[in-house]
């Protein structure tokens, strides 16, 4: 989940306690043509692009090298600790870069470079394994696991490094202009929404390595090289789009004048010692937050993994698993757009059902509903192949079309949990008096450390009931449950123009 940088130099609301005082060369800042804007923007489908293969093939992947699914969410811990520790460091870094190529770009280019690195090592895992020593006949090839988690690693950093910056950048260019402010949010939603769909739609494509004959190896099978094709598409799409950007728009360069960096709090000092200004309704608010993740989390987990698994009937390395695994990745796709319509419709629905917090609460529900889906798919998917051992990697028409519709309809709360938290954000700390970076940057507290819960104990839970997955989404069932009636009980109701002002200006994304 990406989180707004802790420290922003030319907000108002904010003390000046940063260890540097700084001042642009050409004096005030004017709001940059929105055509620039759009380049920038531009660089989220790159960064989405890879991100959607993240969610989609990466938890079958690394089953595939020998990872045990009862371990295989321990890989997922360095989203939420990247997302804890990275982003605040070049968010505070960035905001205090004097490079003579801005303080934005430096860390764009080595976030795209970086991307680069990770996907060669992740692509590449199991031939570097093998060459490594690899016995590719067992189950477990420790080499490739220990070169698969590496470049994970690394590209978790990497588009931590990417995203915040990105949107640092934008938040430049507009300059303080709210019209340009939101319509360059909208560009950034817009291009996470394409990245999305095309990498969702790239997993789900079982032909993409035709087109390059070398990905399939004697270490990497079909599921392996389709794999190693998305991924090279993920590189040229982010390095094109990319240095495209950033040779087209400048950022311009901050003089500094060094202070005491003795006296200075550090940017995780600010961030905690935000904790210490936050009023009951920002308290409230992350403690739902916090239970929502618990409910989100399974789901970016497992979904694939699910479709493999429960409804194809699979095991890892098989057709009908590797088939689910596609299957599952079309049903992203279908998630990314009814995510892309449903963003433009969260002010208006939350005007109809009485405010957004009332929105949030009502798609909390629907979430729960849906979780709850997968158990009546998974049934019927079992009982078909009981009683049709052809059924195996060949679920009817109808429990592929039920699974399509769990997907889809995910996308609905999806969408609200992706901007209302942060506008509720935004408003209870305006009301309070408190800055809404750190503020903001606090609330990504309350995101990330219910995904490091889930990373840890997820596969664990899942091994006590058979090694499905059922038994997390039962959790996340609950959960999504809890946080709406949570939402309706603590959480207080801001005035509908606030509530309009903040809906306009926010936009959040899971990373």
């Amino acid at each position: 989940m990406e989180a707004p940088s802790p420290t922003k130099p030319n907000d108002p609301t904010k003390p000046s306690n940063t260890s540097t005082t700084l001042s642009l060369e050409a004096g005030p800042a004017q709001a940059s043509p929105l055509r620039k804007m759009f380049a920038v923007a531009s660089i989220a489908a790159g960064i989405q692009f890879g991100w959607a293969l993240q969610l989609s093939l990466l938890t079958p992947y690394v089953q595939l090298l020998g990872v045990p699914h009862a371990a295989a969410s321990f890989i997922w811990l360095c989203g939420p600790i990247s997302g804890l520790v990275v982003q605040p460091i070049v968010g505070y870094y960035s905001d205090h870069c004097t490079s003579r190529f801005g303080r934005r770009r430096p860390f764009i280019l080595g976030g795209a470079l970086a991307v680069a690195v990770a996907v060669f090592l992740i692509g590449y895992a199991a031939d570097i394994g093998y060459a490594a020593g690899d016995d590719i006949s067992k189950t477990t090839r420790p080499r490739a696991v220990g070169v698969f988690v590496i470049g994970f690693w690394i590209l978790d950093v990497a588009n931590n490094m990417l995203q915040g910056p990105c949107r640092a950048f934008l938040a430049d260019l507009a300059a303080g202009d709210q019209r340009k402010t939101r319509i360059a949010n909208g560009f950034f939603s817009f291009f996470m929404a394409v990245g999305n769909v095309l990498g969702y739609a790239a997993g789900s494509y079982k032909g993409l390595h035709k087109m390059f004959p070398f990905t399939e190896t004697k270490a990497c099978d079909v599921f392996c090289a389709n794999l190693k094709s998305c991924f090279f598409f993920s590189i040229l799409l982010l390095l094109f789009l990319a240095t495209v950007a950033l040779l087209y728009v400048k950022d311009k360069q901050v003089e500094a004048r060094a202070l005491d960096d003795a006296t200075q709090p550090s940017c995780f000092f600010q961030l905690f010692g935000a904790l210490k200004e936050l009023k009951r309704p920002m308290w409230m608010l992350m403690l739902v937050t916090a239970v929502n993740w618990v409910g989100w989390f399974p789901y970016f987990l497992f979904d694939t993994d699910w479709m493999g698994r429960e409804v194809y009937g699979g095991q890892v390395g098989e057709d009908a698993y590797a088939n689910g695994v596609r299957v599952g990745s079309l049903g992203l796709m279908v998630n990314a757009v009814v995510l892309g319509f449903m963003s433009l419709a969260v002010e208006p629905l939350g005007k109809m059902v009485g405010g957004v917090k009332r929105l949030w609460a009502i798609v909390n529900f629907i979430l729960a509903i849906g979780f709850g889906m997968t158990v009546v798919i998974t049934k019927v998917a079992e009982h078909q192949r009981k009683m049709n051992p052809a059924a195996v990697g060949h679920p009817s028409e109808g429990v592929v079309v039920g699974s399509m519709v769990f997907f889809g309809v995910l996308g609905v709360p999806l969408a609200i949990t992706f901007s209302v938290p942060f506008a509720l954000a935004s408003i209870y700390c305006s009301a309070s008096g408190a800055g809404q970076g750190l503020s903001l940057g606090v609330l990504n507290l309350a995101i990330v450390v219910p995904q490091m819960v889930v990373s840890t104990l997820s596969g664990p839970w899942d091994a006590l009931f058979g090694g499905g997955n059922l038994p997390a989404f039962m959790v996340g069932a609950a959960a999504a449950a809890l946080s709406a009636i949570m939402a309706i009980v603590l959480l207080p109701t801001p005035k509908p123009a606030d509530e309009a002002k903040a809906s306009s200006m926010m936009a959040g994304g899971f990373h």
